[in-house]
């Protein structure tokens, strides 16, 4: 594997480990107003996360590549009204976009077809992941300065389950 592409590799891995992190700090906020929905959401969302960062942990080693792991940062963001940690989720998964996609271009010039092939699912999940957080953006200024709108809202949140995404249950 092409050196540059395996320390960005490796480096995803601390990205995402922080986008847990960064996420069960967003479950926090909202537990803390109560809104048990928004917190499972993020709670969630901080799960997914984690497999994210184990994906390419045994991607890396399957393929024979040594990992070092990074000190996870803190999340600093502070949070005032109930829409700006949607608005952060948001903003930090258009970043985490152009992280996979400086991978994916890294890996296409060196012609390393396996993790181009690899990150094809990361791809498409960031298109997911998107989607989704625009979609609570979208919910929330539809129907969160109403607090039965935030209820039914928060209701909806709360009935989001974890499944587990592995390499061996990834699919495009």
């Amino acid at each position: 594997m092409n050196e540059k592409v395996r320390e960005l590799l490796n480096d995803q891995i601390n990205k995402e480990m922080y986008s847990a992190y960064l996420y069960l700090d967003m479950a926090n906020f909202y537990n803390d107003k109560g809104l048990d929905g928004f917190s499972n959401w993020y709670e969630v969302q901080a799960k997914e996360e984690m497999d994210h960062a184990m994906m390419i942990y045994h991607y890396l080693h399957d393929n024979n590549q040594k990992v070092t792991l990074e000190a996870v940062g803190k999340p600093d963001k502070v949070y005032e009204e109930l829409i700006d940690p949607l608005n952060a989720a948001y903003a930090h998964e258009q970043y985490v976009t152009e992280l996979i996609h400086t991978i994916y271009g890294e890996a296409q010039k060196v012609n390393d077809f396996r993790t181009v092939q690899f990150l094809d699912w990361y791809v498409k999940e960031q298109g997911e992941e998107e989607k989704n957080a625009s979609d609570l953006i979208t919910k929330m200024e539809l129907f969160g300065t109403d607090p039965r709108g935030l209820y039914l809202l928060d209701q909806e949140l709360a009935a989001r389950t974890y499944t587990e995404t592995t390499l061996a249950t990834m699919s495009l």
